[in-house]
């Protein structure tokens, strides 16, 4: 199985750019850049990548962050997701990135994106991987601040598809920011928001309802809400879960537990995706593979997963078609 879900065509869109800085890079730009980090090895650093929880995760995140200050290191970073996603054979992506991370510390806005967009087009011109930005907000800050930050990205408009919102889901209700995303509808941004995870079955139903959003990102605590169970099915509202980074942060005490493969099955558009692959311990392959393992999948259910990823991408029409195409061809090839 291993062997088909490598040839596999896949498709990303949970994945969070700043949580796919590894060790050994995060030891090279602090280096470049003189930043001093509280670790001497990546060894260390990897010895500490130990989550009670979403929270404990962010601690360690925001401050891996601090070694990007120049738009070079943005075009690395990415960069070297780009080339992971080229070894895993990972047609399309859709990148989160988080702005006030970075325009907090005096970072300027378009350090950030540029660094980003040029490696996105690098990707597009010699590895063939298509890709979309997705700007998130973070919802331990106030609305005010991402209203700020949405009217930075205005200047950059062709070049983010859509928002998000992502960082501590406690404490921190979809409705916090019911105005900034009514704000980017109004634009025409695509909408997507974290909700369900570590935060109630309601966070899931109020992103829908309060945000608008398009997609789901988590929701795999929809299961406490019977009718809205239902509602995702009847709707094929997309879910993108991440498997390694709900045990990783205990939303799951173990794989076995997971419940992704009984949403799909209940015929959910539920996807797989790597989250924050440098600090949960696995890209897309090793999602795939997580599942695959414990729960025996057929080549069938793997190749869903990745249909229901293109369907529910923001790419065009044609593209999905040619997307699906490239599953289904890879199927007849492989299983006959």
């Amino acid at each position: 199985m291993r062997e088909f879900i490598q040839g596999l065509p896949k498709v990303e869109l949970h994945l969070h750019i700043e949580g796919t800085l590894e060790p050994e890079l995060m030891f090279e730009l602090a280096q470049r850049n003189q930043v001093k980090i509280p670790f001497s090895s990546p060894e260390q650093v990897r010895s500490a990548y130990q989550f009670s929880n979403l929270q404990s995760f962010l601690d360690i995140y925001y401050q891996g962050a601090n070694v990007l200050l120049y738009q070079q290191d943005f075009f690395d970073l990415t960069w070297h997701y780009l080339l992971q996603c080229h070894r895993e054979n990972v047609r399309h992506c859709e990148i989160f990135f988080d702005p006030q991370t970075h325009t907090q510390r005096g970072i300027a806005f378009e350090t950030v994106i540029n660094g980003i967009i040029q490696a996105l087009e690098k990707g597009r011109q010699e590895l063939g991987i298509t890709s979309h930005l997705i700007l998130c907000f973070l919802r331990h800050l106030d609305e005010h601040s991402a209203l700020q930050t949405l009217d930075q990205a205005l200047a950059y408009r062709e070049l983010i598809i859509g928002v998000g919102l992502d960082s501590s889901e406690q404490g921190n209700p979809p409705q916090k920011f019911a105005r900034v995303f009514a704000k980017a509808e109004r634009l025409g941004f695509k909408r997507v928001a974290h909700a369900g995870e570590e935060g109630p079955a309601q966070n899931i139903r109020t992103a829908i309802e309060s945000l608008h959003v398009n997609r789901v990102d988590h929701g795999v605590r929809c299961v406490e809400d019977s009718a809205l169970v239902a509602q995702l099915i009847e709707s094929q509202m997309p879910l993108t879960v991440c498997p390694l980074s709900n045990i990783k942060l205990k939303v799951f005490s173990n794989m076995r537990e997971h419940n992704i493969v009984e949403l799909l099955d209940k015929g959910m558009c539920v996807t797989i995706n790597s989250d924050d692959p440098a600090y949960f311990g696995g890209y897309m392959n090793q999602n795939f593979h997580a599942i695959a393992d414990v729960f025996a999948l057929t080549h069938q259910q793997l190749a869903k997963f990745s249909i229901n990823a293109i369907n529910a991408s923001f790419i065009h029409e044609d593209d999905k078609q040619k997307l699906r195409q490239e599953v289904f061809d890879y199927m007849q090839s492989y299983i006959g």
